[in-house]
């Protein structure tokens, strides 16, 4: 009965023993044919809220949801998840082409979107209580949802990323197709660095028409990262520090554990988390990153 009541609503199971993974087709706009995957544990708290989690190169929502505990999490807080999931070759999400760039153009972003917003309205989620989390690419999606979508989201938690737009196709225009989602080295070897003005401009130049509160935004970054260098871990400090108005001074630092440094700019609204040790191997299993993330976002 529950299998063909998931059929009629376009909800595919992948089991349906107590809260599962389930697929969801038909869910709006999805220019590039993307996959959406969703977690529902079997007890949603109040006020409901929505995790969006992204995954990195290679990756799955399968995988996502195999690689690390925020669907444990979930069932410990009672919030949704969401994992969508790429079809292109590699697995990567486009971060790089125009049409990833800008509000609604055509590419990943506005599938992603859609798949949260129809999450929102049959789970009846709290619009404010929005988050977005990535990993790797998936970490370069949020830095583009958080500043083309600031209406969407509440905060965003970064592992391992690239400021918005740093990405960008190196030759000024789009890869061949859509299952050509674009390399940029100079941008991933720490080669692209800006003013903070400069790169707030760039974000509140996605969406000009933005005049609310801006989402928190939590950073994860390892020193010795050799897939996209440090580099951009100081850019993207400098990016949302000045998106949200704030000294890229840090007003907070502790140091959790040896090699892990936190800090914490304004009230809050950015915090980052540098390890000297690491490389692209964020969040790292039952180190307590994904439980922060969570704290971070108040969803626990």
């Amino acid at each position: 009965m529950h299998l063909l009541i998931f059929l009629l609503l376009g909800i595919s199971a992948i089991t349906i023993n107590g809260a599962s993974l389930v697929q969801i087709t038909n869910f709006g706009t999805n220019p590039t044919h993307l996959h959406m995957f969703e977690y529902v544990p079997d007890t949603i708290t109040y006020p409901r809220r929505l995790l969006l989690a992204v995954h990195f190169c290679t990756g799955s929502a399968q995988k996502m949801f195999d690689y690390n505990t925020i669907h444990t999490q979930a069932d410990k807080y009672g919030f949704v998840v969401v994992y969508p999931e790429t079809n292109r070759t590699g697995e990567c999400w486009d971060v790089a082409t125009s049409k990833a760039l800008t509000r609604d153009g055509g590419s990943d972003p506005q599938g992603i979107i859609s798949m949260v917003r129809n999450s929102i309205q049959r789970n009846r989620i709290d619009r404010s209580k929005v988050y977005v989390t990535g990993i790797s690419s998936g970490a370069m999606m949020t830095n583009v949802l958080l500043a083309e979508y600031p209406d969407v989201f509440s905060g965003g938690s970064v592992f391992m990323g690239v400021p918005y737009t740093c990405f960008a196709t190196e030759s000024g225009g789009d890869p061949v197709g859509p299952q050509d989602a674009g390399w940029n080295n100079t941008c991933s070897s720490g080669a692209v660095t800006r003013t903070a003005k400069e790169w707030g401009n760039i974000v509140r130049n996605a969406y000009p028409r933005f005049r609310g509160l801006r989402p928190t935004v939590q950073l994860w970054h390892g020193a010795l990262d050799t897939a996209l260098n440090y580099h951009n871990f100081g850019e993207e400090i400098k990016m949302w520090t000045n998106v949200a108005g704030i000294s890229q001074t840090p007003t907070f630092t502790d140091y959790p554990a040896a090699n892990w440094t936190h800090t914490k700019y304004g009230r809050g609204q950015v915090e980052a988390h540098s390890f000297s040790n690491l490389g692209h191997e964020l969040p790292v299993w039952g180190s307590g990153m994904i439980e922060l993330m969570v704290s971070f976002f108040k969803l626990n």
